[in-house]
């Protein structure tokens, strides 16, 4: 049960990384948004809207790739601190 439930959480924090990038692709939900949140178009590349007209901008694909790095050790820390329960099959002597 714990690696289907890892499994859908990955799959999960994939998705939102996917579409934060620049790469999205994908038009699942009307234009008025996701939920009726404006700022969650259709489109994706969160990352890029929200750098536009800064400094920053010609960077989204750095920060982003930075961004997912961190995300995914964050996870991965927490998924560590979950203790497990030993399988039957486990002899620790």
């Amino acid at each position: 049960m714990r690696r289907i439930v890892t499994m859908a959480l990955v799959a999960a924090l994939t998705a939102i990384l996917f579409y934060l990038s620049r790469f999205w692709f994908l038009s699942l939900w009307p234009r008025s948004g996701l939920f009726g949140i404006e700022t969650l178009r259709p489109q994706g590349g969160l990352i890029g809207r929200w750098l536009r007209g800064t400094d920053a901008a010609p960077f989204e694909l750095l920060i982003w790739a930075i961004a997912c790095f961190l995300m995914l050790t964050w996870a991965q820390k927490l998924y560590d601190r979950i203790p497990t329960k030993p399988d039957a099959g486990d002899s620790h002597d």
